[in-house]
């Protein structure tokens, strides 16, 4: 079965301004609604450390990783349970810019695969190289520190950095699918989905979450760049799998028909990767950059009651 035929969205008429302005409007609002009822607790605990133990068969903060093997196997497990979290979550607007990049392909397999492929090559160019970096710099990276500065530690100052420009890359790819800024990947929706992957690789540099932060410590303490960069890629590739999964449900399971409505109007396929991409743009950088230094006293923002 053959899959629609690519998206000529250069060629087609320009997007309704009035249309997209409602749209950008309503994603800035849910990305800003969403940062102030995240409960971190919720998702990095009860789901990320119930998943992790799950799989694991034992408490994965309470026991020691027992060796390189089960290092890396630690590595893709704690990538997947950290799938929701507000350092990662932000990887499910991926889904519209890659049903752009498969709708080429002139198989069905290839049209749910290809992207998946693209994703991942960006996400692991980072990955691998932050994964032999982190292990060669140590403990002289904020990322790994205990210190505190304003009152503030060290560590999140770096994810408030990291996810700040992420969020922001996010946002502007958001306002470039509606139209309001140039876009550089208008003819390049490969491109485009490579971008995405490098900056879901980048959620490495500044996730301050508690099993990634473990590995870290136990692949720096190793002292080995190559192992540090394979843990770090398995890390990664854990943290695609549901959206990977959810995308191949897409193709697969609709026989094509994803693809089909997906092309068959512009605006709404320039309206869904949009809103999605600047949605969870906005979310990163209002959650990272206002709420969490808002937690130690710098600034402020609305605190919900069951994150008291």
């Amino acid at each position: 079965m053959s899959a629609t035929p690519e998206l000529a969205i250069h060629a087609a008429e320009p997007v309704s301004r009035r249309r997209t302005g409602r749209v950008a409007l309503l994603s800035v609002a849910a990305g800003v609604l969403l940062a102030v009822l995240w409960s971190f607790e919720f998702v990095d605990h009860t789901i990320g450390d119930t998943v992790a133990n799950a799989l694991l068969g034992r408490d994965a903060k309470a026991t020691a990783i027992g060796g390189a093997l089960a290092g890396l196997v630690f590595a893709f497990v704690s990538g997947l349970a950290g799938t929701f979290t507000a350092c990662n979550v932000a990887v499910m607007a991926s889904i519209g810019p890659m049903g752009h990049a498969g709708s080429g392909a002139r198989r069905l397999v290839h049209a749910a695969l290809r992207p998946i492929g693209w994703l991942a090559l960006g996400m692991v160019s980072v990955s691998a190289v932050y994964g032999f970096a982190g292990v060669l710099i140590g403990d002289a990276l904020p990322q790994l520190s205990t210190a505190t500065a304003a009152g503030m530690p060290v560590r999140l100052l770096q994810s408030v950095i990291v996810f700040g420009v992420i969020g922001l890359a996010f946002a502007y790819l958001g306002l470039a699918s509606l139209g309001f800024v140039p876009d550089p990947f208008a003819t390049r929706p490969t491109a485009r989905v490579i971008t995405l992957g490098a900056l879901v690789g980048g959620f490495l540099i500044g996730r301050p979450y508690p099993l990634f932060n473990e590995l870290f410590h136990w692949a720096a303490d190793r002292g080995n760049p190559l192992y540090g960069a394979a843990a770090f890629v398995l890390q990664s590739l854990g943290n695609i799998v549901v959206v990977s999964a959810l995308f191949l449900l897409l193709m697969l399971g609709t026989r094509g028909r994803f693809l089909t409505w997906l092309g068959s109007d512009r605006q709404r396929t320039l309206v869904i990767s949009g809103a999605m991409l600047l949605a969870l743009g906005v979310f990163e950088v209002v959650y990272w950059d206002v709420r969490v230094p808002a937690l130690f006293g710098h600034g402020w923002f609305p605190t919900m009651p069951y994150n008291e």
